[in-house]
This record gives C-alpha cells, sequence and structure tokens, in this order.
C-alpha cells in the first residue's frame, strides 16, 4: 500500500521517502518542499539583490533546466531582475549536441535568451580531440576549467552581476570530499565564495539532493534527458560519487553531514588576504593565481 503524505491533513499518496528525515511527501508537498530550500538557501547566502542581470549556466541536463524553471517561478512578479542564460558545447560527440537541444527548448519555453559558445570557437580545439591526445589527466579535469573559462568571460562580457550554476547537494559534498582527500585547503576555502576579481557566482540547488532535484523536473514537467556524458566515469569525482552513494544508501543523511560538517568547518578555513590582487595572465589579460592561467596552459598544451 502506498503510504500517504506526512504533512498534517494531507490525504494525498506518496510520491517520494526521504529517508534522511523520515518525511513522506506528495507531489504537491514535495515541490513546495524543494522550492523551500532553494529559497531558504538563497536568502541565507544573499544571492539575489534589486537589479541583479543574471547569468544562468544552462546546460540542458535536469538540473541547470529545473533551476532555470524555479527561478522564473520563484522571481516572476520582479521586474527588477533579468535573466539570461549561457551553454558551452565543448564538442562531446553523440552527446553535447543533443544536451544543447533540450536547453535551446527549455529557453524557449521559459522566454529566456539563450547564448551558446563552444569550445572549438573559443579555443580552438573541442573536448573529444583533447581526450584523443592521451593525456594522464581525464578530460573532465580540462574540460571544468575550459567551462568555467567560459562562463567567466561571457558572464562578464554580457553585463551579468551574478552567475547561477545548477550545482545540487551531491555535486557540492563530492567536491568537498575531494578536496578533504587531496588535502587541498585553498581549494576547501574557495568555496566558501569568490574573488572579487570575477563575477560572483551562486548555487541555490546546493541543498537539493540530486535525485531530488529530478523527481522535481519531472513533477514539473520539465524537459529532461537521461544521456550521460561518456567520459564522466574516467574521473576521481565519479569513484567519489559512488563511494558517498553507497554510504548513503547505508546510512540515510551521511550527505547531508558532510555538507553541514563543512560549512561549520569553514569559519576556520584561512581567507584571503585582504587588498591582495591576484595577478594578470600573461596569454588572456584575466584574472589569475599564477602568471599563466589553468585555461590558457590547456591551450598551450594542445597547440
Amino acid at each position: 500500500m502506498t503510504p500517504g503524505c506526512s504533512k498534517r491533513k494531507c490525504k494525498n499518496h506518496a510520491i517520494i521517502h526521504q529517508k534522511y528525515s523520515g518525511l513522506h511527501f506528495c507531489e504537491y508537498h514535495f515541490v513546495e518542499d524543494v522550492e523551500r530550500k532553494v529559497k531558504k538557501e538563497m536568502r541565507k547566502q544573499l544571492m539575489v539583490e534589486r537589479g541583479d542581470k543574471i547569468a544562468v549556466a544552462l546546460s540542458g541536463g535536469k538540473d541547470s533546466s529545473a533551476l532555470l524553471y524555479m527561478l522564473k517561478k520563484i522571481f516572476h512578479n520582479r521586474n527588477d531582475l533579468e535573466f539570461f542564460a549561457i551553454a558551452a558545447d565543448e564538442g562531446i560527440n553523440g552527446f553535447r549536441s543533443l544536451t544543447i537541444k533540450n536547453a535551446e527548448k527549455v529557453a524557449n519555453e521559459l522566454e529566456v535568451k539563450l547564448f551558446i559558445f563552444s569550445f572549438e570557437k573559443e579555443f580552438g580545439f573541442t573536448l573529444d580531440e583533447i581526450a584523443s591526445k592521451g593525456f594522464e589527466q581525464a578530460p573532465c579535469t580540462f574540460c571544468g576549467v575550459l567551462r568555467r573559462k567560459i562562463l567567466d568571460r561571457k558572464a562578464k562580457e554580457l553585463g551579468a552581476t551574478k552567475v547561477v550554476t545548477g550545482h545540487n547537494m551531491d555535486d557540492e559534498v563530492q567536491t568537498i570530499l575531494i578536496n578533504y582527500i587531496r588535502g587541498d585547503v585553498e581549494r576547501l576555502r574557495r568555496l566558501r565564495g569568490r574573488r572579487e576579481e570575477f563575477v560572483p557566482r551562486i548555487k541555490p540547488l546546493r541543498a537539493v539532493p540530486e535525485k531530488e532535484v529530478a523527481l522535481y523536473a519531472l513533477a514539473a514537467g520539465i524537459p529532461i534527458i537521461t544521456t550521460h556524458c561518456p567520459y564522466a566515469s574516467l574521473s576521481f569525482r565519479f569513484t567519489v560519487k559512488k563511494m558517498l552513494n553507497e554510504c548513503e544508501m547505508k546510512h540515510p543523511g551521511t550527505k547531508y553531514s558532510l555538507l553541514r560538517g563543512y560549512e561549520r568547518l569553514s569559519g576556520f578555513l584561512p581567507t584571503a588576504q585582504p587588498g591582495k590582487k591576484l595577478l594578470r595572465c600573461t596569454r588572456c589579460g584575466e584574472a589569475s593565481a599564477s602568471r599563466i592561467c589553468k585555461a590558457c596552459e590547456i591551450v598551450e598544451r594542445m597547440n
């Protein structure tokens, strides 16, 4: 027998059991719960301010598509805000063309202008070409650097005051655990906020588990595709993801514990030295921690 919704006086059947909370939710109250988490996260981080022009990183996947839908729903009566979307075409044969097509569909339905930029045009090569070189690092390592470069550069060029990404709670705790394992305190510190040299980046979905984002998209009727990147399984992140999913299955609440533990710990992490500016990349002229930025290093390796 299907359990009922845990909300008081609700007589609807549940569509999800949140093992970490012990609650059952019907479709209406599940959607309400997800949007409550997103609103709470945005208030906590002071993510959206009056007059913002917000760039949404739209890949066409479930997370970014659901996020754009949510933002338009939550801020539908805010005439002072402007939303537009940016998509990066990495050049992954048989994969990215499908997600870009879905991104265009979602953007059209939500009446949001979409700008598409490709690795090939911006850097002179595709991710498939990078993968064919047989570098020691997984293709995801190069992809992440170059996608961030496009997003930062184009958001700034298009006048964005904020950049919104669809990173969900699973993405966030994977990143936290990866940096714990590597002992990378600097990258752990950077998760708390970005330098003033870059457009501020915000993650409204960081308190929503990946499975709940997918279910939200289905409940809201958002067009989604189930195709996965062919390179994802080659990354260290994929290994960490499998490990975390196994822990969560056996011990519900593990991911939330990791996220909350990091938030408590982050107050003790060293902050960037006040007044200390980043360098300028000698190749592209943009802010960088070293003389040549990571993106330009990749370009030089490919050339």
